[in-house]
């Protein structure tokens, strides 16, 4: 299938190293590409910073999102999400949500949206009061109200499905962490669950997943929230494997974050079973296919050091970690934050390729394109893939059969490709996209205050030099493939 574009001047870029060999077939070019080291602000993985807001009992408290601070974060730090927890103090109390907070809600994702950024989302009802442990009742809502308020949030969540990262949990215990709540657990001792609590509990995680669309995961606190709740083991044989991923069960969109990450041996509680170890493996067999991140919160030398956080970071596959939080612990990796911005999550990168220099019209164009993953995970959300034939008056695309959350971390993945040449003759340079899922942020409208359009801001810029064209978000190839 082929679209037509508006055509594009094409920028001056630096080709890659070329070779041109001759087979049966007609003449073909092989050509290598340069990595490139800088830190690139793609989406849904790097740091994130935190964001919060809250609606007291008498309207006050909601502080709306900036456009202006959300686009400096993607423009200035090259960070391209925020968790934007959205505290439901006011409704504790109440069945129904105002229409002016969901109001307040919609124009916090318009802002997002025009930003160019994601949101990793969060509602929650209460933070704690005084003194350690948290005095009772802490403040959440029953299971009942809870439902009632998914649904109708649900909307608002479909709506904007493709400017969120990830939802977490959240809504039980305070902070939404599922931990210290007055229906979810013994108030008076938090680590008291019933087989009841549990059903409540898995009530909220399975609303929460029918409020999104199928291909839209979650993200629950600790390891044995999605095994006690599913029936799943701990251990590596309980995470998820390659042949289920993606299928749209709950187990294949339920992932992890880590709020107290190296913070002690167990992360305060986030690893239950015994040896730890089990956990830990659980998470890291799920996280080759679900998104895992969190925050650092507590330091503890030597595993909150950077050796062994780094060696974490890439087993346990993570895509993003809180910017402002923990700074005690993130300031001892001194310039190896640097890493971390480049490692958290995927890191797609073009080796080698080799291309048909002509064609007929309609005819086969052979590509063959080898992308490394240099990052520590793998996408957790659909992309789409196409070749781009950007000629001298008009664009044409084909789309491919590839999918970059298979495209694991540490590993090469090679296209071979067959595709059709444009019918109209001519020169085109070959690009490929690889462009969020949704035609909405692929959308050629201009993003307020900003000469960026949003399939740019959305689309992946793979890490090499002289390849990324920043007007359109495609990935320039060094190729010209004639049509005559």
């Amino acid at each position: 299938m082929k679209r037509l574009f508006a055509a594009i001047a094409v920028l001056g870029l630096a080709l890659p190293t070329q070779a041109a060999v001759a087979n049966g077939n007609g003449l073909r070019t092989t050509r290598t590409y340069t990595a490139s080291t800088d830190v690139i602000a793609n989406q849904e993985r790097g740091f994130y910073h935190h964001t919060e807001t809250h609606y007291f009992a008498d309207g006050s408290g909601y502080t709306p999102l900036d456009a202006t601070t959300l686009r400096n974060f993607r423009t200035q730090e090259d960070i391209t999400q925020i968790l934007r927890v959205f505290y439901l103090e006011k409704f504790a109390g109440q069945d129904m949500i105002d229409n002016a907070y969901l109001d307040k809600v919609r124009a916090d994702f318009r802002t997002i949206r025009a930003a160019g950024v994601k949101a990793i989302v969060r509602f929650a009802y209460a933070l704690p009061g005084d003194g350690w442990p948290p005095p009772t009742p802490y403040g959440d809502a029953p299971l009942s109200r809870v439902l009632k308020h998914i649904d109708q949030l649900k909307p608002i969540l479909r709506e904007n499905s493709d400017v969120i990262a990830v939802v977490q949990e959240g809504f039980i215990g305070l902070w939404g962490e599922g931990y210290y709540t007055d229906y979810f657990s013994d108030p008076a001792d938090p680590s008291i669950v019933t087989d009841q609590n549990w059903a409540d509990r898995k009530a909220v995680t399975d609303a929460l997943l029918r409020a999104l669309p199928r291909d839209r995961m979650i993200q629950v606190r600790t390891p044995y929230m999605k095994q006690r709740t599913y029936g799943v083991p701990t251990g590596a044989a309980g995470g998820l494997d390659a042949a289920h991923a993606y299928d749209g069960s709950p187990v294949a969109r339920i992932g992890h974050h880590n709020d107290c990450f190296l913070a002690s041996p167990d992360d305060f509680g986030t690893y239950l079973s015994d040896p730890i170890e089990l956990d830990k493996d659980f998470v890291a067999q799920d996280s080759n296919y679900l998104p895992q991140g969190g925050e650092t919160c507590a330091v503890n030398s030597p595993r909150s050091d950077w050796p062994s956080a780094s060696e974490e970071m890439a087993r346990m596959h993570f895509s993003f970690l809180n910017t402002d939080y923990n700074h005690d612990v993130l300031d001892t990796w001194g310039d190896e934050i640097n890493t971390v911005k480049k490692e958290l999550g995927y890191r797609f990168s073009l080796v080698k390729g080799t291309f048909s220099d002509k064609a007929r019209p309609r005819g086969t164009v052979s590509v063959n394109l080898d992308i490394r993953n240099s990052g520590w995970a793998a996408p957790y959300n659909p992309r789409e893939v196409e070749l781009i034939f950007q000629g001298a008056k008009h664009s044409y695309s084909v789309k491919v059969p590839a999918d970059p959350r298979r495209w694991a971390p540490g590993t090469t993945t090679t296209l071979a490709l067959q595709v059709r040449a444009p019918a109209v003759p001519g020169r085109y340079r070959l690009l490929l996209n690889v462009a969020d899922a949704s035609p909405r942020l692929r959308s050629t409208r201009l993003m307020p205050g900003s000469t960026e359009t949003y399939n740019s801001a959305y689309a992946v810029r793979l890490a090499n030099t002289g390849t990324w064209q920043p007007k359109t978000g495609y990935n320039d190839l060094g190729q010209t493939v004639t049509v005559s």
